[in-house]
């Protein structure tokens, strides 16, 4: 018989996608348990705090028939007390003959220590089936571990010449109801929602999720304005929707101490930014955002903001939409502003992208290709 780790894999990879925007901060992951090629059980991570694949799975099975399975999980089962008893003591307890894992676990409290266990207790392990779709799947844990900040997903609707608002800064409405459907799904898994000042004041946005008949996103998004100069009025739309969601501004510790207090007066948290990180305000807040255990942001623009991100290196994946209009003029305003690229061969180009169209709009996204620096 072919090898069938790699489909057994691949199922339990399926399964863990359900938990998307549910069980963040921690990474999304799925399980299944086989004998001689039957399935005997699958589950996966269902929320935050609840319990973890492994449990969900095996909690199905006759434990008679485990002597001879073998157990498929998409990430390292985890050998620490968090929200919930470590998994690797459960199947210690249990005993399979053998546990494939797809990755090892970057966690430091984990880290190698879970697959240890199973193998000083005569239990096979096999490690890297499907490695490389595990770490795409949970690519936001992976870069919140590494890096300290979440993954940042940029999002914008623009014209077919380019425009995200004409010369007047109008931008209501660019894409169809389609297109702001997909963006309110986005929301839906987001830990924050991001824009600056700009298009704060420009387009006095909600940046709530809302759904089709009522249904509940998965998780609330912080609405943040990197907003160096706290201009944000108490009387904008998000300020005055604060019961729907939190609204964070990032400002100078130098902005006007008034206009801080009439923003944290009316619910508001300010984040008060050091002079010297001014500069680079969007990667504070990111790094505070980061510390909070934010995974998934969304930066939805402004053009400056936006640009900013991409000439940092700060953008991970893009969703752009376009729509078939034409706004024309030299002035009017485009998604990526900053510097930008000097030669057309250093454009930035995306992997996994897809293409769909809704209507007379095409949404096109992917995720941003690193390119390894050159000598």
């Amino acid at each position: 018989m072919a090898n069938r780790d790699p489909y057994w894999m691949s199922l339990a990879l399926q399964l863990a996608t359900r938990g998307r925007g549910f069980v963040e901060p921690n990474p999304m992951v799925g399980c299944v348990v086989v004998e001689k090629d039957e399935l005997l059980s699958s589950g996966y991570h269902h929320y935050f705090g609840g319990p973890h694949a492994e449990v969900d799975a095996l909690s199905k099975c006759d434990p008679k028939r485990l002597a001879d399975s073998t157990v498929y999980v998409t990430l390292e089962p985890c050998s620490h007390f968090g929200k919930t008893p470590p998994c690797v003591d459960l199947l210690l307890r249990l005993r399979p003959k053998r546990v494939v894992v797809a990755m090892q676990d970057p966690f430091s409290e984990v880290s190698g220590r879970g697959i240890q266990a199973l193998r000083l207790q005569s239990i096979e392990v096999d490690v890297g089936v499907l490695g490389a779709q595990a770490q795409e799947l949970n690519a936001p844990y992976l870069k919140r571990l590494a890096k300290g900040i979440p993954w940042v997903t940029a999002k914008w609707a623009m014209t077919l010449d380019g425009a995200i608002a004409t010369r007047d800064q109008d931008s209501k409405w660019i894409s169809n109801e389609l297109s702001r459907g997909i963006v309110h799904q986005l929301r839906s898994g987001m830990d924050a929602v991001i824009v600056g000042i700009g298009t704060a004041i420009a387009d006095d946005p909600l940046l709530t999720t809302r759904l089709p008949d009522g249904t509940r996103p998965a998780r609330i998004a912080t609405r943040v304005v990197v907003d160096r100069e706290c201009r944000l009025s108490p009387t904008s739309m998000l300020v005055s929707s604060i019961a729907e969601g939190p609204v964070l501004v990032a400002c100078s510790e130098r902005a006007e101490p008034e206009r801080v207090r009439n923003l944290r007066s009316s619910g508001c948290e300010v984040l008060m930014i050091p002079e010297p990180e001014v500069v680079s305000s969007l990667e504070f807040t990111l790094r505070e955002l980061g510390s909070r255990r934010y995974t998934n942001v969304l930066l939805e623009g402004g053009g400056t903001l936006l640009g900013h991100a991409f000439d940092r290196e700060l953008i991970d994946q893009v969703h752009c939409f376009v729509a078939a209009k034409l706004a024309g003029g030299a002035k009017a305003m485009r998604p990526l502003a900053g510097v930008g690229k000097s030669l057309m061969r250093e454009a930035t180009e995306l992997d996994n992208t897809t293409i769909e169209t809704l209507g007379d709009n095409v949404h096109i996204q992917g995720i941003v290709r690193r390119v390894a620096a050159r000598d």
